[in-house]
């Protein structure tokens, strides 16, 4: 019995991490998996989030990509709404704070630029990361995440802090403005020659 759960747990999810990141309805969908296991497998994902956690701090989180995807996966592959994270970074890299910043509705959370840059002042950051998840397990950006990303981009830069990214999470994907070309803002985006941008928030 205990062997063919375990087939049925691979071939249904793909890896552990998957397994850990899957939300309880998936996981009670498995033929004989037992309900009470899914206790066994939120206390497992909890204990992770709390190791790579404490991992991450000593990281140079430039340097291990993919250690910061699957950090940020099992923190909000299973996030039944928007959440919207800042990842705040000295000028060579180094961890300095994961907060959440805004949290929303299924498919739309609201962000206050003026509020992103405030706390970059108040932690010395020189970088920040955006990341949000997109419950639908999607990731692909919309356009009002594109259009966010830049008007936080015109806020920051006013104070000297550049957005080295925007990750959206999904259910086993993620996105990367930055490898989509879509970090810089186009042209409708940019201020008015001779202008301050507006910043709304």
């Amino acid at each position: 019995m205990a062997a063919a759960v375990s087939v049925n747990l691979k071939a249904r999810f793909g890896s552990f991490s998957g397994l850990l990141c899957a939300p309880n309805e998936a996981l009670t969908s498995v033929p004989n998996f037992p309900t009470g296991a899914i206790i066994a497998v939120r206390l497992v994902q909890e204990a992770a989030i709390r190791i790579n956690r404490e991992r991450i701090n000593k990281k140079n989180v430039l340097a291990d990509k993919q250690f910061l995807l699957d950090y940020l996966t099992s923190r909000l592959a299973r996030e039944a709404v928007e959440q919207f994270r800042v990842i705040f970074l000295s000028d060579d890299g180094g961890f300095l704070a994961d907060e959440a910043q805004a949290q929303g509705t299924v498919n739309h959370t609201p962000v206050y630029p003026r509020e992103v840059a405030r706390r970059a002042m108040e932690l010395r950051a020189a970088n920040l990361i955006l990341v949000h998840n997109h419950p639908s397990g999607d990731p692909t950006p919309s356009g009002s995440d594109i259009h966010m990303t830049h008007q936080i981009m015109y806020a920051t830069r006013l104070i000297g802090v550049d957005i080295l990214d925007h990750l959206v999470i999904g259910k086993g994907r993620y996105a990367s403005l930055k490898e989509l070309g879509l970090l810089e803002p186009v042209i409708e985006d940019r201020p008015k020659r001779g202008g301050k941008p507006k910043i709304p928030g």
